[in-house]
């Protein structure tokens, strides 16, 4: 079974939007573990605009399940990262000021970069995962990287599914056997959905998480946060 990790940025938005605690971020957490994801995924940027790093250092104590920690592996960010030796690290390409992800690496260019910041959350027991496009040459590059995964960026599938085009499942499911022909464990996130996780799933060799926040909070509006936990729970067997 494909893991299910729950982005809880959007609770935090929630509740930075009043400025008191409501709702409680950390109950949030594990009432998400208590539902039965297996993991619990923050993203925090550099204005905290959702996320704050206060938070990553609270939830330490409180995600007994899988706890991953994206973001762009900037000074802070891997100070933030060593001090709560996550279960794993994601790796995110994000510009200053970006409203949300919208590339993944070219992990030709910056494969010096990244493998020295690999080495070091290794060093210190952590994960590591690279968010990339589903193309073969940045699949490759994440692999001399040494990270142990990748995180497929799946924004344009969503895009494609929703317009109706199946086919655009065709460079992520290349880009998922040429991942594990090289030994790298695969997870996803972007835009996937109660929609198209079912169909992302069954064509996605060897998948091993998801990441999934935007999406599954806003149906949780109209679903409950219980039972849409476990809608995807049940898609991802």
């Amino acid at each position: 079974m494909t893991k299910l990790s729950v982005n809880i940025n959007k609770i935090a938005t929630l509740r930075n939007a009043r400025g008191g605690n409501v709702p409680d971020l950390l109950q949030v957490a594990k009432d998400i573990q208590k539902f039965g994801a297996q993991g619990i995924t923050i993203h925090p940027r550099p204005d905290e605009r959702h996320i704050r790093y206060q938070d990553a250092r609270d939830l330490k104590s409180i995600v007994y399940t899988e706890f991953n920690i994206e973001g762009n592996p900037q000074h802070n960010f891997i100070d933030l990262v060593l001090e709560c030796k996550p279960t794993q690290v994601t790796l995110v390409p994000d510009a200053i000021g970006a409203i949300t992800s919208s590339a993944g690496w070219d992990t030709v260019k910056h494969q010096s970069y990244l493998k020295e910041v690999i080495q070091e959350f290794q060093r210190n027991g952590i994960r590591t995962s690279i968010f990339v496009d589903p193309i073969l040459e940045m699949v490759e590059g994440a692999k001399e990287t040494g990270t142990e995964r990748i995180e497929l960026y799946t924004e344009e599938f969503a895009h494609q599914y929703g317009l109706g085009n199946l086919k655009g499942i065709e460079p992520y499911t290349k880009a998922a056997v040429l991942a594990n022909e090289l030994g790298l464990g695969i997870n996803a996130g972007h835009d996937l959905s109660l929609d198209n996780i079912k169909f992302f799933k069954e064509n996605i060799p060897g998948l091993l998480e998801v990441s999934i926040g935007h999406a599954l909070i806003s149906e949780a509006l109209y679903l409950g946060l219980d039972n849409v936990v476990n809608m995807y729970l049940q898609k991802l067997k």
